[in-house]
């Protein structure tokens, strides 16, 4: 059992409140969750109007498929909101 797990960064420089971006947040996480058989969590930077940090994970039977599927996430992500930099993302398997 291979259990893949990705950090990624995203800015949201439209955000101008809080209630802004937990609406961006809250749409991006709803839209990977029914496109992906991942999981996905807002997991810091919560109080920081414009940027959000998310972690996934995926469980698969090869590291290879695990790789994919966190890649694959991290270019939907970046296709559904181009206003929506991805700064930085880590991937590693456990």
């Amino acid at each position: 059992m291979i259990i893949g797990v990705c950090t990624l960064h995203i800015s949201i420089p439209m955000a101008l409140s809080l209630k802004e971006k937990r609406r961006v947040v809250k749409s991006l996480l709803t839209r990977v969750r029914n496109e992906f058989n991942v999981s996905i969590a807002e997991v810091d930077d919560q109080d920081i109007w414009q940027s959000a940090v998310f972690g996934i994970a995926c469980v698969a039977t090869s590291q290879a498929y695990a790789h994919g599927q966190l890649e694959a996430v991290i270019r939907f992500l970046d296709r559904q909101r181009p206003d929506c930099p991805i700064g930085a993302y880590e991937i590693e398997m456990l």
